[in-house]
Formats: C-alpha cells, sequence, structure tokens
C-alpha cells in the first residue's frame, strides 16, 4: 500500500496526516505555535520559525513511525491565507509573514485602491471588493511603508507556495490562492492582471497558476536531508486551508457548503458559476471549473482560547459547565468582534461586546455566549449568502472544533442539519487527498470512501425558537454600539 503525508500550517497549530491511499489514517501529529503582533491590528508569523520548522517536525515525526514496507507516494501542503512573505533573490524571508483578513494594517491602502481602480470594476474582474483580506493592499502597504524591504523583494509567498518552494525548488500558487489576491487577479479569466500587478507591485517575479492537486515538482535531496522525505518524492501545489478542508470533507460540488471550526470560522459555499457580492469573497474552487462564495470570521475558537486561557480551565470543563446551561446563556448576548470582523460586516475596528452581564454571571455563561456569538456569525453569514445567490443544500462540519456542543449550537441557531465526516482532522487529510488525486491514487470521487459521513447534527425546535428571538438582538448589538466600539478602537490604536 502506498502512503502519503499532508501536512498544515494553521494559524495557532500545524497538523500533519500520514493515510494509505485507500484514506486510512496511519498516523496524524500537531504542532503549536503562536502568531506574532507587534502593533494593534498586525498578525504575522515568521516563515521560518513557524512554516518550515513545523512542517520539517511534522514530516519527521510522521515518516518515523511508518511502516517499513510501504512507500510515499506524495506529498500535500495547505496554509492559512491569503497571506505575503516578501523574499529576496534567494528566496529569503525579508520579514515576518503578513497575515490574512485579521491583519488589518492596510486599510489606507484598502480604500487607495479602491478609489484607483474603482469598486464596480474590481468586483467585475476579481469577484470581491477590497478588504484587509485582500493582498494588493498588502503589497501596496510594504511598498509604501517599507520601501527598504521592497526594494529587496524579488518574489513572494504564502504558506503553502512556500512549503512547495523549499521542498521542490518550483516557484508556483494555485488557482484559489490567487483568486484571493484582489485586486491582482481575474477571476474569471483565470490568470494575473499584468498591469494591475504591475502598478501595484512593480519588478516582482509572479508565480505560475496551477491547480492545487497538480504535480508541480519532486522533493530535491536538500529538502530530503531537511524532512525525512524520499528524494523524488511527488509534490502538489497544495492551496489555502479552507479548500483542502473543504475536498477531505467531499465539499466540493455545487450545493455544498463546508463550516470549519477552527480559530477562525471559515464557510466556503460551492457554485457553478461567480456570484459576486460586497459582503463575501468570490473565489475559484479547489478543482477546475469550480468557484466559491466564501465568508470569514475574524475570531471563533479563538474567543474560546481566549477563555481558556483567562479562567485557568481546561476545554472539558469548559464545555461540561456551558452544556449545562439553557440557550442563551442565562441572559448573555455576546459579539464576537474580538479582532474585528471580516464578512459580512467587514469592519476592522468593531470590537467583542458582552451584553447582560450580572454579579451572577460566571465563566460557564462567557463560555457558552461565545459559542453562541459565533453561531449567530454563521447565521449571519449564511444569510449573505442566500441572498447573493449562494446554493446551501449540504452543510458539512469539519475542523478542530466540529464538537458536539459547538456544533449542536450552531445547529440549533441556523436551523440547518450538518453531516460530520469520519475524519474531522482537517486540512492536512485534504491535502494527503490532493496528493492522492494528484499523483494517480485516486480520483476526486472517491473522497466519500475516503471520508464518509459519521453523524448529522439535527436541530432542536424549542431551542431554535430561543435563538430566533436572540438573533434579532444579535443584529441589532452591533450598530447600536458601532460608535462607541470604534471609539475605543482609536484608542487602542494610539496606545499601539
Amino acid at each position: 500500500m502506498t502512503l502519503l503525508l499532508g501536512i498544515d500550517i494553521g494559524t495557532s497549530s500545524s497538523k500533519g496526516v500520514l493515510t494509505r491511499s485507500d484514506g486510512h489514517l496511519v498516523a496524524q501529529a500537531v504542532r503549536e505555535h503562536t502568531t506574532s503582533s507587534p502593533r494593534p491590528g498586525w498578525v504575522e508569523h515568521d516563515a521560518e520559525q513557524v512554516w518550515w520548522r513545523d512542517f520539517t517536525e511534522l514530516a519527521a515525526e510522521l515518516l518515523a513511525g511508518a511502516p517499513a514496507n510501504e512507500r510515499l507516494g506524495g506529498v500535500g501542503v495547505s496554509g492559512i491565507g491569503p497571506c505575503l512573505l516578501p523574499a529576496g533573490d534567494a528566496d529569503e524571508p525579508l520579514r515576518p509573514a503578513i497575515l490574512y483578513g485579521v491583519d488589518t494594517r492596510a486599510g489606507d491602502q484598502v480604500a487607495e485602491l479602491t478609489a484607483r481602480y474603482g469598486q464596480d470594476e474590481i468586483m467585475r474582474r476579481c469577484g470581491s471588493a477590497l478588504t484587509s483580506q485582500a493582498l494588493g493592499p498588502k503589497f501596496a502597504w510594504v511598498r509604501q511603508r517599507e520601501p527598504e524591504v521592497y526594494g529587496r523583494m524579488r518574489r513572494w509567498y504564502m504558506a503553502s507556495s512556500y512549503l512547495v518552494r523549499r521542498l521542490t525548488g518550483a516557484y508556483v500558487l494555485d488557482h484559489h490562492s490567487a483568486s484571493q489576491c484582489d485586486p491582482l487577479h481575474d477571476l474569471r479569466g483565470g490568470g494575473w492582471i499584468e498591469e494591475w500587478c504591475e502598478e501595484v507591485a512593480p519588478g516582482l517575479q509572479w508565480p505560475r497558476l496551477v491547480w492545487p492537486a497538480e504535480v508541480v515538482g519532486e522533493v530535491t535531496a536538500e529538502a530530503a536531508t531537511a524532512t525525512g522525505i524520499p528524494a523524488g518524492t511527488p509534490v502538489v501545489a497544495g492551496t489555502v486551508d479552507a479548500w483542502a478542508e473543504s475536498a477531505s470533507a467531499g465539499a466540493t460540488s455545487p450545493g455544498d457548503l463546508m463550516l470549519m471550526y477552527g480559530t477562525t470560522m471559515f464557510l466556503v459555499d460551492v457554485v457553478g458559476e461567480p456570484v459576486p457580492d460586497v459582503r463575501l469573497w468570490s473565489t475559484a474552487g479547489a478543482y477546475e471549473g469550480t468557484y466559491c462564495l466564501a465568508a470569514g470570521m475574524a475570531t471563533s475558537g479563538a474567543i474560546t482560547a481566549w477563555l481558556r486561557d483567562l479562567t485557568g480551565a481546561d476545554y472539558g470543563t469548559l464545555t461540561q459547565e456551558a452544556a449545562a446551561l439553557p440557550p442563551g446563556a442565562e441572559g448573555l448576548l455576546m459579539l464576537p468582534y474580538f479582532a474585528g470582523e471580516r464578512t459580512p460586516v467587514f469592519d476592522p475596528d468593531a470590537r467583542g461586546v458582552v451584553a447582560g452581564l450580572t454579579l451572577r454571571h460566571g465563566r460557564a455563561h462567557l463560555y457558552r455566549a461565545a459559542l453562541e456569538a459565533t453561531a449567530f456569525g454563521v447565521r449571519h453569514n449564511l444569510a449573505a449568502m442566500r441572498e447573493a445567490g449562494g446554493d446551501l443544500r449540504r452543510l458539512v462540519a469539519v475542523g478542530g472544533g466540529a464538537r458536539d456542543l459547538w456544533t449542536q449550537i450552531v445547529t440549533d441557531v441556523t436551523g440547518l442539519e450538518q453531516s460530520v465526516p469520519r475524519h474531522t482532522v482537517g486540512a492536512a487529510h485534504g491535502d494527503a487527498f490532493l496528493a492522492a488525486v494528484g499523483t494517480g491514487l485516486a480520483r476526486r470521487e472517491d473522497i466519500a470512501d475516503w471520508n464518509p459521513h459519521r453523524s448529522t447534527v439535527v436541530p432542536d425546535p424549542e431551542r431554535s425558537r430561543v435563538y430566533d428571538e436572540l438573533y434579532e438582538h444579535y443584529l441589532g448589538l452591533y450598530p447600536s454600539t458601532r460608535e462607541t466600539v470604534h471609539a475605543l478602537a482609536a484608542r487602542q490604536h494610539a496606545d499601539g
């Protein structure tokens, strides 16, 4: 039997799996890491100390326990995105990587580029309005604010493409990741908008565009020494983590929607044709000929981790205590905008709000309110997707947070069933599957056998009625507090 290696670089941890070509999970491993936030609104990763170190350690650990009589047939990678890692002549990182939409430093550049090209034209060509998620403004920020870095910059990478470069020497980027590089990529045309690339980020080499499951090279002798992966092993291009996770869950056909429970909550709805909407992102899919409507919350699991650290209680205890409380956390309502918010409000200066606090409320109430807040955020995004023309027929729950209480609360809040696959280990499993597809060891339709349906989460009508009432208050809480939290955010920026 042939083995496949999949490794994903996440926001707060990296995960790896070793599978057989029939999808059997042989081993898995995790590495925790942190982000750096040197100033308010800045979120960064050190490419060497996070991306490459995590990859090499995970690969070595997983391969050390591989059956001696089974060979490694392919490698797949994924990671957070879209990110911007400036690199020099020798591919050396010139500064820490600027992360995806949780990094909000380029607000001025978003406004400048929107004014230059016009929102309607950007939407027509790229499919998405410019926000903190877009990569073009981050190029402009580096060029304007760090000219010494930009002057040495020759190439640039995301997490997955950097790993591919280190493993194979290939300078490529997958079509999906490129479709989040607004306003530099033509969504329908499937290529770089050369005149805008040269205006926004002149003088750079641009990566060749490929599809995530395409084999783009083989592991070099140097990379083999660093990782333990045999030289000559095929490597596929990979993609952004959420789309690898969609592939893992089989959510790749029109009507499928993936909910990724992680540090942030991410939603991917597969559609037959682009349906641009200013509240969402319209992107290329994981496979050629597919498109997606995507949404992403700036925080979800990040809030539960914050509460865990703040209270000193472990997740199991907090979950057990929160599960004993009724819907609504006995009169608490939270806005989950602890790091600003992405879709559908696109407000980097939004902030978290907890309404209804009394002296009788404790850590369990806050924890349940946090889970409910993310569920209300999911419902808000699903409503925007429907209004945009999204096709929501099958919801699949994936990610490390796809646990009983959280998924049940989301189902009760939205009123929609969720399918939970056997493996929810996430994007790393999808990486292995994409490697299997790219090397001819599996077909796209084989995902049903690789990762079959395990259970269905069904809404409880009584709890759903309670949440219907609370949702209306949730929708009103942001506009009623926006002026105040914006003033507080301004103070935070000044203090930073």
